[in-house]
């Protein structure tokens, strides 16, 4: 379904947030206009308890030095170890 023949790109720019600007150096081949969304940082908190570190320690442990990371298994299981002290 396209613009109908009342639509310019005007109303779409300005009036119902649609946006015809596509990304630069040739990226619009594989990605879509640009929006608001596209400008804003998503950041993630994870909290931990001393049960999650009891229950699933282990596990993510055995997956971070499949992975290649024994830094991060080990830091995992420090904590675990300690109870979270520091």
């Amino acid at each position: 379904m396209g613009p109908g023949p009342l639509t310019p790109v005007t109303f779409g720019d300005y009036g119902v947030g649609s946006n015809h600007v596509l990304p630069t150096m040739r990226t619009a081949r594989f990605s879509s206009g640009l929006r608001g969304a596209d400008f804003v940082t998503v950041s993630s908190f994870v909290e931990g308890s001393e049960e999650a570190l009891g229950r699933f320690g282990t596990e993510v442990e055995a997956v971070a030095a499949v992975e290649g990371l024994p830094g991060r298994a080990r830091a995992s299981e420090a904590r675990r170890k300690s109870g979270g002290s520091e």
